[in-house]
């Protein structure tokens, strides 16, 4: 290789500038990142610290303290980002579900690249209704609460405008790391907030263990549990089933070319982080709209709410059942809505291909849909599992972090695929020179023959 870029200077200069590209991409990503980071330490203004500091000081064991988590700790320091990018993703999801439905966004997903943009255009507008929303549902929360220092209808506008402007501004630099960066961008900010609070859980394990309230030895099984889990999801996710698929032998011209065999992939967890992070958001706005809006203890509805609050708790018994059953709904919903097996076995019929045993058609397309509801149930199972088991530590053993289930999953799942963009990026520069090596090879061979 030394050689070779000694005596071409131009190769040495095309792979320095191909691996320059990706040196960007990666100081882009990193950059963006950062630029996360210090707007989740920038407050909205008008807001009381204190206030808000004992307001989450009561709520860290609770669903809020899983949101403040996914937003990097935005949400408990109410920073212009403290709305994250939850908006988006609830705009994208029911965007792509009524895709699924509406016969004119059908239509619009089947235009190709003009379709896309049109689709994504409609997701950006829903998360600005979206975000509005919540933002200024947020505002009237935290005014009622008595957590701002100016009640004024001009403060509420402006803290709904400072929220709403901080989702779309993430918004935008997702969509920019996602262009310019390496990995999905929307995936690398949660992630990122994620894993910007496991020092802080590190040193308050650390800190139970050496004041006596964590026995030494439970501290050891809970690292050893945490590897174990995240090995268990690096291994399902990994996972799949392959369905043997034969291609029939075809003319084209005057070539005949002979049969072929390769399979059809399919993903063990196939709906993937979606829903868990679903399943949250349900079982979130009602504890989240008792516990703001419960508080007058003279009022009838008040104690009612307060009622639901204390029912759907992190960790109480409903709490635990109502996250299991919507998880496995929503493998099921959203795995039905994203892969249609009719259509799958429509075009294998189409490019003369068939599976082994099962005729082509209706037959194919009722086989491929059985083995996608066993795989549903497998990993209904699995999602269930995983997220359940952090969730009877933090209850039961009172575990003084909250990397919860959700949180390992959308970890595994973003690390793996930015791996996977990341030699998909590599493998298209170093490609160019393969290419380049195997025609000086060819032509070697054929001038000595």
């Amino acid at each position: 290789m030394a050689n070779s870029t000694l005596t071409n200077p131009a190769a040495g200069l095309g792979e320095a500038a191909r691996f320059g590209e990706i040196r960007q991409r990666l100081f882009f990503l990193v950059g963006a990142m950062v630029v996360y980071r210090i707007g989740t330490f920038i407050p909205v203004p008008g807001i009381n610290p204190a206030a808000v500091a004992r307001f989450f000081g009561d709520q860290s064991n609770t669903i809020l303290g899983i949101a403040n988590m996914f937003s990097g700790g935005a949400l408990q320091r109410l920073s212009i980002f403290a709305m994250g990018v939850m908006p988006y993703i609830s705009a994208s999801i029911i965007i792509q579900m009524m895709s699924m439905v509406m016969p004119s966004l059908m239509e619009l997903r089947k235009e190709g690249e003009a379709g896309r943009r049109k689709l994504t255009e409609y997701t950006r507008l829903g998360t600005v209704v979206l975000a509005a929303f919540q933002s200024f549902a947020a505002a009237v929360a935290l005014r009622n609460n008595n957590m701002v220092l100016n009640t004024s209808p001009v403060w509420l506008f402006t803290a709904t405008v400072t929220l709403t402007t901080g989702t779309l501004f993430l918004m935008w630099l997702g969509e920019q790391v996602t262009e310019r960066g390496i990995g999905n961008g929307i995936s690398m900010l949660i992630l990122s907030g994620i894993v910007a609070g496991l020092p802080g859980a590190v040193a308050r394990t650390f800190n139970s263990v050496s004041d006596g309230e964590m026995n030494p030895l439970f501290a050891i099984l809970l690292i050893g549990i945490v590897i174990g889990v995240t090995a268990f999801c690096v291994f399902v996710e990994r996972a799949q089933r392959r369905i043997t698929v034969n291609y029939a032998k075809r003319q084209v011209g005057r070539r005949m070319y002979a049969g072929q065999s390769t399979h059809l992939p399919f993903k063990l967890n196939m709906s993937g982080v979606i829903p868990p992070i679903f399943a949250s958001s349900l079982l979130l706005f009602p504890a989240t709209v008792a516990s703001f809006f419960g508080s007058n203890p003279d009022s009838k509805l008040s104690e009612v709410l307060q009622n639901v609050a204390t029912s759907l708790g992190y960790g109480q018994p409903l709490h635990l059942v109502l996250y299991g059953a919507l998880i496995v709904f929503f493998c099921f919903f959203y795995t039905a809505l994203v892969f249609n097996s009719r259509d799958t076995a429509d075009n294998l019929k189409k490019s003369g291909a068939f599976i082994p045993g099962i005729r082509p058609g209706q037959q194919t397309g009722e086989y491929i849909d059985k083995v996608l509801t066993r795989l549903t149930l497998w990993g209904a199972v699995y999602i269930m599992t995983v997220c359940l088991i952090p969730e009877f530590l933090i209850s039961s053993q009172g575990v003084p972090f909250q990397f919860g289930g959700t949180s390992l999953l959308i970890v595994v799942v973003v690390v793996m695929d930015f791996v996977s963009q990341l030699q998909a990026h590599m493998m298209s520069h170093h490609y160019p020179g393969l290419m380049k090596k195997a025609n000086l090879l060819g032509g070697g061979r054929s001038g000595s023959a």
